[in-house]
């Protein structure tokens, strides 16, 4: 019997050969005189797996249960498949190894380092959360988060997690609205990571270690910088904590989500239009659509029973004036 079968072996066999061995099966026997020039390959491999064994001294075969057969094909396969495969994680770990010396050669000549391309940047966040020893801090704006990449995130999160890694979560407080953000804290706070979300607006920021910070490059895009400069990174870092501080746990509980939700969109949309932000870019900063921020903008007009913006910001004006707590532009938080 030889020893390497591969796919095209198989193949032969679930096909042709088949035919023949249910020939001789029916029949106890086979003649090689029964076989013809196109069955030839495929008799020569039923002899070569034993599912055909010549009688002696004849040119007659009988056919042999493939149950016994199976053991001497399927088990050295098996075996060789769990020698590749281990050889294949000693590899990895291999590379870990190379690779972890490069990032700490990298962090020495490179402080800072842009990726371009978004699988340029998950690899380079799936190998920095392999080193992670301590924290991850990462503060994630609603829009631009897909059901795939919140999945794809959780994994790498639980991962980094439940090998004693200490993680903080900021989202903003539309957050809560969405099924998918509800899905991905479910995965991941109960192995010990925290979400807590902010009614303003913040950009991308994540900090491994406190040694390491990525942040949007500023073409837009999948385009990230990585920041290894300490002054830097421990600057990026105290600004998560001011966020942090001022932010309020997650709970999708509707009761609690309508609570946080109301009051404080309330007073983030009215800062927006104290500040005169358009409905495109006050949008993307409280992390909705367009459409949503001009439901916020109708409640206001209706609370303050108005028909136009114009009519709004008198009002406003003259809320003000009366000496009313709504937050101005001069309130709004610089950290």
């Amino acid at each position: 019997m030889v020893n390497e079968y591969g796919a095209e072996q198989r193949t032969l066999l679930e096909t042709t050969a088949v035919a023949i061995f249910e020939r001789a099966a029916t029949a106890g026997y086979l003649r090689a005189s029964d076989i013809s020039d196109d069955e030839q390959v495929a008799f020569e491999l039923l002899v070569d797996l034993g599912l055909l064994l010549q009688e002696a001294g004849s040119s007659t075969y009988a056919p042999v249960d493939p149950a016994i057969v199976q053991a001497r094909v399927v088990g050295p396969l098996g075996q060789r498949g769990a020698v590749l495969l281990n050889e294949a994680s000693q590899w990895a770990r291999s590379f870990e190894t190379v690779g972890r010396s490069y990032r700490r050669a990298a962090n020495e000549s490179h402080p800072i380092t842009e990726l371009r391309g978004l699988d340029n940047i998950n690899r380079f966040m799936d190998a920095a959360l392999e080193d992670a020893t301590s924290e991850l801090l990462t503060a994630q704006p609603t829009v631009g988060r897909s059901a795939a990449a919140l999945e794809r995130a959780a994994i790498r999160d639980i991962r980094t997690v439940e090998r004693g890694v200490a993680m903080r979560t900021l989202y903003q407080h539309s957050a809560r609205r969405s099924l998918f953000v509800q899905e991905y804290v479910e995965k991941i706070t109960p192995r010990g990571a925290h979400v807590r979300t902010l009614e303003e607006f913040f950009n991308r920021l994540i900090v491994v270690d406190r040694s390491l910070a990525v942040v949007p490059g500023i073409d837009g895009g999948h385009v990230a910088v990585a920041i290894r400069e300490p002054a830097l990174v421990a600057y990026l870092a105290d600004i998560f904590e001011r966020y942090w501080e001022r932010a309020r746990p997650f709970d999708d509980r509707a009761e609690t989500t309508r609570r946080i939700v109301a009051a404080d969109v309330r007073n983030m949309t009215l800062r927006l239009l104290i500040e005169g932000h358009s409905d495109p870019a006050s949008a993307k900063r409280m992390g909705v659509s367009t459409r949503t921020y001009a439901g916020y903008i109708a409640a206001l007009k209706a609370e303050f029973a108005v028909q136009t913006r114009f009519q709004l910001g008198y009002a406003l004006g003259l809320d003000e004036d009366r000496g009313s707590d709504f937050p101005t532009s001069a309130d709004t938080p610089k950290g």
